[in-house]
């Protein structure tokens, strides 16, 4: 179930992936609706959106975290790395995860789901299919959701399109952007002073 999103409007969006227009890697975004647009960020995870309009306008629905309500014992085995994925190797087993942990935060609903670069693209309407999207049978009232800005953005930080269920443990932590500062090696002069040199 999901408890977390936001949203990225395509061309007037300076955040969003298709701010720039189409390109080979952003192409779902421009596509139909109810498909599913996946991307790979930080050389180490991957993120799943929803498109939600379409032609003409590219816009698409990050899914930032979410509670596993079935399959709880698949999803932790996926997050802790007892299972060997395509590509990789499982890793030896970690600290035990939090049930509420397993899919709180975008790049770790998509470890818990087994989403990767391979499904990028999936119509996530039809019942048939590998990623299924479907309406909640209790709909959240809408007093409980709450609004504010996009996580770790340095575009359009102000618009609050983050929506979320209001006091649910499974919700990311709120982090603004801050950029990277880059890494530091102490080195020594001939003359004996010290001093540091970016990497």
């Amino acid at each position: 179930m999901l408890t977390e999103v936001e949203a990225y409007c395509g061309e007037g969006d300076p955040a969003s992936h298709a701010y720039r227009g189409r390109t080979a890697s952003n192409a779902v975004m421009f596509g139909p609706a109810g498909h599913v647009y996946v991307y790979f960020t930080y050389g180490m995870h991957f993120c799943m959106n929803l498109v939600c309009e379409g032609q003409p306008g590219p816009a698409a629905v990050l899914l930032r975290a979410g509670r596993v309500i079935e399959g709880v014992a698949l999803a932790t085995a996926r997050r802790s790395g007892r299972l060997a994925r395509p590509g990789r190797s499982a890793r030896a087993s970690r600290a035990p995860l939090r049930e509420v942990d397993l899919a709180r935060g975008p790049a770790r609903l998509c470890e818990a789901l087994a989403v990767d670069r391979s499904q990028d693209g999936t119509d996530a309407t039809v019942p048939a299919s590998s990623l299924l999207a479907i309406a909640a049978p209790d709909r959240v009232s809408p007093a409980r959701i709450s609004r504010g800005p996009r996580v770790g953005i340095s575009r359009a930080a102000d618009r609050p399109w983050r929506y979320w269920i209001t006091g649910d443990p499974t919700v990311s932590p709120y982090r603004a952007y801050a950029p990277r500062r880059p890494t530091q090696k102490p080195v020594t002069g001939q003359d004996g002073e010290g001093g540091t040199i970016p990497q």
